[in-house]
């Protein structure tokens, strides 16, 4: 069972991707589960599907039972983009903290509660999407609190902080699909190029991650004006990695599951 009882540091107010992502994040997996383990994961959900609980991790982090979790919505790197294993992380807790420590829990799933069961499917359902957001990778010696002025085709410059817009401003201002439609659109790579991004484990995931999400510092520097150019070239990392994030959460699910 994961750690309830961990000493804990304040951390910034983050909710990666917004409903939007997260669900289309949640929707790519679910297409990509095996029968077998959609049916066991939707028994222990209580018949509902992971895209019903893919913002679960946010909503509760504001429950005094769940308000441990605060920290486990972002995570570190180094300057080699490599994740940041020391004593202070763990005891704060991370994304890969809670990813390793849900999915090591639900390797034995059959001998567990069914409700200790459901709380780390509904941990890894979020924070394998976390991890995939720019604004939700932490590198180190990075400024990644600043403001900018951004702006789209309806709306004049209005400030906001980074984190919200690789957060929500660039996919509400860009994609007005329902989650499926989104979902149909970006799950389309052959067998072979998903194989390659599932490759490897959640660390190398995170690796891949910000190693690809390292531009977000070239194109929204701070106070700068952020309009087309800018959603032009965050739009395809913003949708890469959320059709990454997909595969690698259906990958993670039916290695567990599909046993």
């Amino acid at each position: 069972m994961l750690f309830a009882l961990l000493v804990l540091m304040p951390a910034p107010e983050a909710s990666a991707w917004g409903r939007e992502g997260h669900e289309t994040i949640a929707k790519i997996a679910e297409r990509n589960l095996t029968k077998r383990a959609k049916k066991r994961i939707e028994r222990y959900l209580g018949g509902h599907s992971i895209v019903y609980y893919a913002k679960w991790a946010d909503e509760y982090r504001h429950t005094p039972e769940y308000k441990f979790t605060t920290n486990w919505h972002v995570v570190p790197v180094d300057s080699s983009c490599r994740y940041t294993d020391n004593l202070l992380d763990r005891k704060k807790g991370n994304a890969i903290f809670a990813i390793e420590q849900s999915a090591e829990t639900l390797r034995n799933y059959r001998e567990l509660p069914d409700s200790t069961v459901a709380v780390n499917l509904k941990f890894l359902i979020h924070f394998v999407g976390d991890m995939h957001c720019p604004a939700h990778i932490k590198y180190a010696g990075r400024n990644m609190k600043y403001d900018v002025l951004f702006e789209d085709k309806y709306h004049k410059p209005h400030k906001y902080y980074i984190h919200h817009v690789w957060d929500n401003e660039i996919i509400t201002t860009t994609r007005i699909w329902s989650v499926s439609e989104w979902a149909d659109e970006l799950d389309r790579l052959p067998d072979r190029e998903i194989d390659a991004i599932t490759a490897g484990t959640p660390r190398d995931w995170l690796h891949d991650a910000a190693v690809c999400c390292l531009v977000q510092f070239d194109i929204a520097r701070p106070d700068q004006r952020l309009g087309q150019d800018f959603l032009n070239e965050a739009l395809p990392l913003v949708e890469s990695q959320i059709l990454k994030a997909g595969y690698r959460l259906a990958d993670l699910l039916n290695d567990l599951f599909d046993r």
